[in-house]
């Protein structure tokens, strides 16, 4: 699975005229599941986030996690994260998952987040949403549990 994942002051998603998801401080999560990932590569993605270590300390340090600071997640799956651009100017997207394997593993994924004991936001999965975010930092890092 793929992982951008932004620091956030505030994060929201909207479908259409209506905000579905919405956090305070804590992680935006821009999410893609590629093909021949599994339930194991959502709960590694799932625990790595939560204890990135992004949220500044007492000594402001980047120290602290999401679960350390008590900060919220808000989760939007993004199969775009799986372009290759490789070969001419139009992206493909033959690596992501399937639109049926990726819903289920972007649902793995929140649950395992949930079960970690973080507060989680979603979006809609293969929706057209519209995303709002105060990066904090800014602070974004990519992960992938591919590599």
């Amino acid at each position: 699975m793929r992982a951008l994942v932004q620091r956030v002051s505030a994060a929201s998603v909207t479908v259409g005229d209506q905000t579905i998801g919405q956090i305070g401080p804590g992680l935006l999560v821009l999410v893609c599941a590629m093909r021949g990932d599994s339930a194991a590569e959502s709960a590694t993605l799932a625990a790595k986030i939560s204890k990135l270590r992004l949220f500044r300390d007492d000594q402001d340090r980047m120290n602290r996690s999401v679960l350390d600071t008590g900060g919220a997640v808000l989760v939007v799956s993004q199969f775009t994260l799986a372009a290759d651009t490789s070969r001419g100017n139009r992206p493909g997207f033959s690596s992501a998952a399937s639109p049926e394997d990726g819903r289920a593993l972007y649902e793995d994924f929140n649950r395992e987040l949930a079960a970690l004991g973080l507060t989680v936001e979603t979006g809609k999965f293969g929706a057209d949403m519209s995303v709002a975010l105060v990066n904090d930092g800014p602070v974004t890092i990519w992960l992938d549990t591919g590599v």
